[in-house]
């Protein structure tokens, strides 16, 4: 109780107390560097997100990765096929840690239309841990913001 009234007084007087770890959670929350993988419709509105209109920059998260070694952030953007599973997987197990999944639409959560196909996986939480779902078909580039900020709310209440 002394402790919480200590920093209580220290932030009035504009001193920062925190630990290690909150700041380095706080880094990686404010600095994903997203892989894509992405079929049918949904892609598009992920590209709509990171264009000019939409804006992802503003967010931090621009930079867009074409190798799994320089990612930590995997945003699935529509239905995982049973001939592309070994490859996601391997993109996956090819990603440092720490790492975190966004599944966005409604075929990367649960299938989608195409969920009573042979060939569609039942969503991608059946592959990896999902972080955030984001729901939609195809989902607007503001939802994949608010799944994202979801992503970041996560990443800093993390130790």
């Amino acid at each position: 109780m002394a402790l919480e009234q200590d920093i209580e007084v220290l932030e009035k007087n504009n001193i920062i107390v925190s630990t290690l770890d909150k700041l380095w959670n706080w880094g990686r929350a404010h600095s994903f560097w997203p892989l894509t993988y992405g079929c049918n419709c949904c892609p598009i509105e992920m590209m709509a997100a990171g264009a000019s209109r939409f804006d992802m920059a503003r967010y931090g998260y621009e930079v867009f990765r074409a190798s799994p070694r320089q990612a930590d952030l995997l945003i699935v953007a529509g239905p995982i096929t049973l001939k592309m599973k070994p490859v996601v997987e391997r993109i996956w197990a090819q990603m440092p840690e720490p790492k975190w999944v966004v599944a966005m639409g409604n075929c990367a959560t649960s299938g989608g239309p195409f969920k009573d196909g042979y060939a569609v996986l039942p969503g991608c939480d059946s592959l990896f841990d999902v972080d955030v779902f984001v729901p939609g078909c195809p989902p607007r580039p503001e939802a994949l913001f608010h799944g994202l900020l979801e992503l970041k709310k996560k990443v800093e209440g993390k130790s």
